[in-house]
């Protein structure tokens, strides 16, 4: 695969030898293209002896093959990184100011992923929040920095990603296997008919996280949802070669490397980004925990504890169900779309966790419904899990358990079971 490399003006700039030699050692074909700044960080001799290329910066290098023009439209992948706020902000206002950014501007379908990598103030200032937020919507992959010891003595988001990440998150972005072409085939009968990428292209959005509902500038109503099985989720899903939205509330965990992100606290906020979401996705898995409730009425100021006044009394409304609203829209569409949801259960004397769950499943009408089994130490924020998956079709109930990354593979292997039953209208 042809891999144009674009290296920003970062201290983080070293880094990325070690992420050009994943790449040439799995096969790839690297040109990189450094800002001047980054040569500062390390210099071109670097680059052209890790990647065999000659190195250039400069649209006025090698004028005769228009290389502006070239890179950009024989590339298969382009990977930024570290993309600094500057370059990020270039990127997203169409500047072409030096090699790089032309080749971006001439990516026409080529996927682009970014890395980012800064100070933790630049990484949130809302001007570089829009500049992402803009660069997402036409297509880019923007990763999520990760947080950590900073340039200086600080800590926080802002750290670029290690390189197997970005490497990882890259190929799996351009569909392609991250291993050596050197590596050895399959041999096995079983692993010759299994399928490597089962999800490969098509889209997948997943919700995770806990939403929150506000009461006043300081309080909300809330739930224990830690958002690590969704982000296993997004992970497997893009491990098995889908394009990924996670639609993030309140999470513990940052997101996977390779998927785009959207943020939301709300339950409101949450189906508003889903439904825009679902109306291009192949699968929808909706494993957030949504707030059944909101408060009928938010006081626009803190709400004081004083002796002279009664006890506040908090009247609630029901928030939507986002998922019966995605299978009815889903079905007035007669869109071929798989709708997953997640249940979260506890058994009374009423009923167990399972009758609880089949009637959740029968009113919800999703295909595959995951659930779990609440309780105190279970589930929320623990780092295992385990799940009974509940199909519409009346399929055997089947069992998933052990850590959240093993419960999501699962998950996504059914899913792929469920997708190669459907048979595409004529």
């Amino acid at each position: 695969m042809r891999i144009v490399l674009g290296v920003g003006g970062g201290i983080a700039a070293y880094k990325v030898a070690s992420l050009l030699r994943l790449f040439t050692e799995a096969g790839h074909d690297v040109t990189v293209i450094p800002t001047e700044a980054a040569t500062r960080f390390v210099g071109v001799a670097t680059w052209e002896a890790l990647s065999g290329h000659p190195v250039s910066n400069s649209v006025f290098d090698d004028v005769h093959t228009v290389n502006h023009v070239r890179l950009g439209h024989e590339a298969e992948l382009i990977v930024v990184a570290p993309a600094t706020a500057d370059l990020l902000a270039r990127a997203a206002t169409g500047q072409a100011s030096d090699l790089l950014s032309n080749t971006l501007l001439m990516a026409g379908d080529c996927p682009v992923l970014m890395a980012p990598a800064m100070h933790t103030e630049m990484w949130q200032h809302p001007a570089t929040q829009a500049n992402v937020e803009t660069l997402r919507s036409r297509g880019v992959t923007v990763l999520e920095p990760a947080s950590g010891r900073l340039t200086g003595s600080d800590s926080g988001p802002g750290r670029l990603p290690e390189p197997e990440a970005i490497f990882e998150a890259a190929l799996a972005l351009a569909g392609a296997p991250a291993v050596p072409a050197t590596a050895p085939l399959p041999t096995s009968e079983a692993a010759l008919s299994a399928p490597l990428r089962p999800l490969a292209g098509l889209t997948v959005t997943v919700s995770a996280g806990g939403t929150r509902e506000p009461l006043d500038p300081v309080r909300f109503l809330g739930n224990r949802s830690s958002g690590k099985q969704g982000v296993a989720l997004a992970a497997a899903a893009r491990d098995a070669g889908a394009k990924v939205r996670l639609l993030a509330a309140h999470m513990d965990v940052p997101p996977p490397a390779g998927v785009d992100v959207v943020t939301v606290e709300t339950a409101l906020e949450l189906r508003e980004a889903a439904l825009h979401a679902a109306a291009d996705s192949d699968v929808v898995i909706m494993a957030a925990a949504v707030a059944d409730f909101r408060p009928a009425d938010v006081s626009g100021t803190k709400i004081k504890k004083r002796d002279d006044a009664a006890d506040p009394v908090i009247s609630l409304v029901r928030n939507p169900d986002i998922l019966r609203e995605l299978v009815e829209i889903r079905d007035a569409a007669s869109r071929n779309q798989l709708i997953v949801g997640f249940a979260a259960e506890t058994g009374d004397a009423d009923g167990d966790v399972l009758e609880y769950a089949a009637a959740k499943l029968r009113r919800k009408a999703c295909d595959l419904l995951v659930v779990n089994h609440v309780g105190q130490d279970k589930v929320f924020g623990q780092d295992s899990n385990s799940v009974v998956i509940l199909s519409r079709s009346g399929s055997e109930p089947q069992e998933a358990s052990g850590s959240k990354t093993d419960v999501a593979a699962a998950v996504i292997d059914r899913i792929s079971a469920e997708l190669s039953r459907v048979v595409p209208p004529a």
